[in-house]
């Protein structure tokens, strides 16, 4: 595939995928971009992964509230303008706090989009079906758990 410009407006957002409880927007998938994807990731008070790994590196920059990142040993909250990146192969995880948050997420070539669309099609809203959702994380290259 042969790179190209690529130039999304707000006009042109796709409509956010519901994953477990978490709205995402894909603003640039792998396919678009032929390598990273870039998120737009918003969620109310509590919502965000398990702890989980995969082979691709993932960074995150808070724009809005409060998110609680873990990995490893380390927890951290961060709060708008700041940048979290999480090399690939960290088991990591993530909570939107009080009052729920808006975050931009830039994924290496990973299968991060395909994942989201996914959970959307194959999760109804409500309380997830966590084995669903752990085996759909599988299916697309991410390890659940510590």
């Amino acid at each position: 595939m042969t790179a190209r410009p690529l130039v999304v407006s707000p006009a042109d957002y796709a409509a956010p995928l519901d994953v477990v409880g978490e709205h995402i927007t894909v603003l640039a998938s792998s396919d678009a971009t032929g390598s990273y994807e870039i998120f737009l990731q918003q969620g109310p008070e509590g919502s965000g992964p398990p702890p989980h790994s995969h082979a691709w590196d993932e960074s995150f920059f808070v724009m809005q509230g409060n998110v609680e990142f873990g990995h490893g040993d380390e927890h951290l909250t961060a709060g708008p303008g700041t940048l979290v990146h999480l090399p690939a192969g960290t088991t990591h995880w993530f909570r939107f706090a009080a009052g729920g948050g808006k975050m931009l997420s830039i994924s290496g070539n990973g299968n991060a989009a395909r994942m989201f669309a996914a959970m959307d099609a194959e999760i109804p809203a409500g309380a997830p079906d966590i084995p669903k959702v752990i085996a759909i994380a599988r299916r697309h290259g991410l390890t659940m758990g510590d």
